[in-house]
């Protein structure tokens, strides 16, 4: 099963290009929702006048060598492998929903654009990392739903409780979960429940990629700009006209170290 194309199976009685035309179909509306929400919550202007405001406050000018470096700085500490999150199971929870979700994504599209025709051969590399990122995004996104929200562990929400911004993580773990279903019951040839799998897939990617202006889809594109701009505003000394941290920390107790840190 796990080296299998799922979608090569689908492409005998469902059209190639059909599939196509939904994989862009997702992308457009990533792409319209993204601009709305943009838009409606001023995300992007946001930051622009931030930034200016930084320029003007900054204690020194950094040179193109400086910024560049700040910016890949940030890019391999905090973007590739969320060092902000520290050692902790929310960054491994964050990792494994993360770059599951990446090979799921890229392997869906290069099967479907390039292995569904007639007589072509996927090589087995690609299901099974279609298989594997799946997985990994079934296990990152479930431990955090049942064990790591901020509401759940700190705030003794029930797990069960589903709010507006739950939308993402939900969708995203349902359209890997039924994935995975109807990759197997593809594989076990029960035609009634692959159909029926395959329509639940099919309305959670939906779901996932049409709720973008509604759920925190949009997010994974603002926080690395957000995470770029703090670094670079703490590299030329304006820090967001924030106070330097103190030196002395000390001398004022335990502080927060009384308790393990679960409020987020």
């Amino acid at each position: 099963m796990i080296a299998r194309n799922p979608f090569a199976e689908l492409a005998q009685s469902i059209p190639s290009l059909l599939m196509q035309m939904f994989v862009l179909t997702m992308i457009a509306l990533v792409i319209i929702g993204t601009l709305f929400d943009i838009i409606h919550k001023k995300n992007v202007k946001y930051f622009f006048e931030n930034a200016k405001k930084a320029k003007k406050q900054a204690k020194k000018e950094l040179s193109s060598s400086k910024k560049s470096s700040v910016i890949l700085k940030t890019v391999a500490n905090e973007i590739l492998t969320t060092s902000e999150l520290g050692k902790g199971k929310r960054r491994i929870a964050h990792l494994l929903g993360m770059y599951g979700t990446i090979l799921f994504w890229i392997t869906s599209v290069l099967m479907i654009f390039c292995y569904t025709q007639a007589n072509s051969i996927t090589p087995p590399l690609y299901p099974i990392l279609w298989h594997v990122g799946a997985l990994m995004t079934c296990i990152g996104g479930y431990w955090f739903w049942f064990f790591l929200r901020v509401d759940v562990s700190a705030e003794a929400h029930p797990w069960y409780r589903i709010i507006q911004a739950d939308l993402f993580v939900l969708s995203l773990v349902l359209t890997s979960t039924l994935a995975l279903i109807w990759s197997l019951l593809q594989y076990s040839n029960i035609a009634v429940w692959d159909t029926l799998f395959f329509g639940l897939f099919c309305l959670a990617n939906i779901i996932l990629f049409g709720g973008v202006y509604w759920s925190k889809f949009a997010h994974m594109f603002y926080k690395p700009g957000a995470a770029i701009q703090k670094n670079l505003a703490e590299a030329d000394g304006s820090r967001d006209n924030l106070p330097e941290p103190s030196n002395e920390p000390k001398q004022f107790g335990l502080g927060i170290k009384r308790e393990a840190p679960k409020h987020y």
